[in-house]
């Protein structure tokens, strides 16, 4: 699957929207990626998430040995790359803010591990997420996600690679243009703002 077909799929199954979006980081956008529905389609998920394994495996030299995902997006995404990468998936919740590891999930010491997201923007979660693992031993060697929608800007302070990357631009939230002000507001994210 190219970064073209993902894109075509993407607006296909309902998940590339437009209109006036809150983001969970609280910025304001003109669109919005909701992968879910793209991810339902177990088959769907299975072809992307092969073409993304193969970019992974050109961009990261050695093995991966667990891969983990902040939840609730990136889950459907982290199991199926664990599947492709022949490795063990888990996940990390947020508890009062921040992230942590529950369900008898556990990094070994010194674990090669791939954090693995959906859609990146603004890298905050994708940080957030590795930093968490780090304190549970495990050396992040990179990361993944489907879609990079800030343009190739986001930094999660690893090497990112992206099936897709595209730009749609954020505002902070006083610096909304005004067109995009005259549309109604949607807080689609499953994470609520600060």
């Amino acid at each position: 699957m190219t970064a073209d077909e993902l894109l075509e799929e993407m607006r296909a199954a309902g998940a590339l929207l437009e209109g006036h979006y809150i983001l969970s980081s609280g910025q304001h956008s003109a669109g919005y990626l909701q992968c879910a529905r793209f991810l339902m389609d177990a088959q769907r998920a299975a072809r992307a998430c092969a073409a993304l394994a193969d970019k992974v495996s050109v961009a990261v030299e050695g093995t991966i040995d667990l891969v983990f995902t902040p939840a609730m997006g990136g889950v459907v995404v982290g199991h199926e790359m664990g599947r492709q990468l022949k490795t063990s998936a888990i996940f990390f919740e947020r508890v009062a803010g921040s992230f942590v590891l529950r369900r008898g999930f556990e990094i070994s010491a010194g674990a090669r591990c791939l954090m693995v997201e959906d859609v990146v923007t603004t890298g905050l979660s994708s940080r957030e997420c590795i930093a968490a693992a780090r304190e549970h031993g495990a050396d992040v060697v990179a990361g993944c996600c489907l879609i990079n929608r800030s343009g190739g800007r986001a930094e999660i302070g690893v090497p990112l690679v992206a099936l897709a990357v595209i730009d749609i631009p954020v505002f902070a939230a006083g610096q909304v243009p005004a067109e995009l002000q005259a549309i109604p507001a949607h807080k689609p994210g499953s994470r609520s703002l600060k």
